[in-house]
């Protein structure tokens, strides 16, 4: 039997501040319904107003994103399975990005106004939430660093290893081997890269002996020498990912990945 997707939901917000049976029973009784969407279809654009409720995603990869006036896109996050798409709604009447199915996603639809209702009401799963914002606001700054100061190898490097540890903590591969569900344009766009800049990085990420890689399939042969070279520190990604954070401060800097040519 399917699990109820509000059970999933209190799991996840138990795993931020712990929840009691009363907080549990009342995020079980917010209504809820299940959708499927296709890859590439706009689950909400730019300056729509929310409807009626708020989204989890069960299954797929989304991201969000936004595009300039000359119609160039930056990717501003990847979602997985268990990320909340559109908490922001909760609070504010109109998006301001837009959020588009990179797979075939399930989404668990579930009443912003109740769910609203339980997190001012509840104090526990106030906190919760709040943790919540404020993991998915680290990754936002990780990401603004990684764009705005970080050189193209390092940027790859550092995403596959975001990637590889949040698909871990999500029950849905390795860290060391893993499908990236993403093609390299949009690699490109999550890192302000070119697809061919990414292209170059991820070979020569496969010739230094860091990875291997089968169509969208990577193979990390040394975890270690990867975070270094994508200067990766996963104290950003929550509390799941902090007990490897003290490992990753003492890596040796003498593997450092040195590019092959101009990125």
């Amino acid at each position: 039997m399917t699990e109820h997707p509000m059970k999933a939901i209190a799991r996840r917000l138990d795993a931020r501040n712990p929840l009691d049976d009363d907080d549990v029973a009342a995020l079980n009784n917010v209504r809820c319904a299940i959708t499927t969407h296709p890859p590439e279809s706009f689950l909400f654009r730019e300056a729509d107003r929310p409807g009626d409720y708020c989204s989890i995603l069960l299954s797929g990869l989304a991201f969000r994103q936004k595009v300039t006036a000359h119609g160039k896109r930056q990717i501003v996050a990847v979602l997985m399975a268990g990320d909340f798409i559109d908490a922001q709604h909760l609070f504010l009447d109109r998006a301001d990005h837009n959020l588009e199915a990179a797979t075939a996603i399930t989404v668990a639809e579930f009443s912003r106004h109740q769910f609203r209702d339980v997190i001012l009401n509840r104090p526990r799963v106030g906190v919760a939430a709040w943790k919540e914002a404020l993991e998915e606001g680290a990754i936002f700054r990780e990401w603004l660093v990684t764009v705005g100061a970080r050189p193209g190898p390092v940027r790859v490097a550092h995403f596959l290893c975001e990637l590889g540890c949040r698909l871990e903590r999500a029950g849905l591969a390795s860290r060391e081997d893993f499908i990236v569900p993403l093609t390299q344009e949009q690699i490109a766009d999550v890192l302000g890269l070119t697809p061919v800049h990414v292209n170059r990085v991820l070979k020569s990420l496969v010739a230094d002996g860091l990875i291997s890689q089968r169509g969208r399939s990577i193979q990390v042969s040394s975890w270690e020498r990867l975070t270094v070279a994508g200067e990766f520190n996963p104290i950003y990604l929550g509390p799941s990912a902090r007990h490897d954070a003290h490992r990753a401060q003492h890596l040796p800097t003498s593997t450092l990945l040195r590019p092959r040519g101009q990125m």
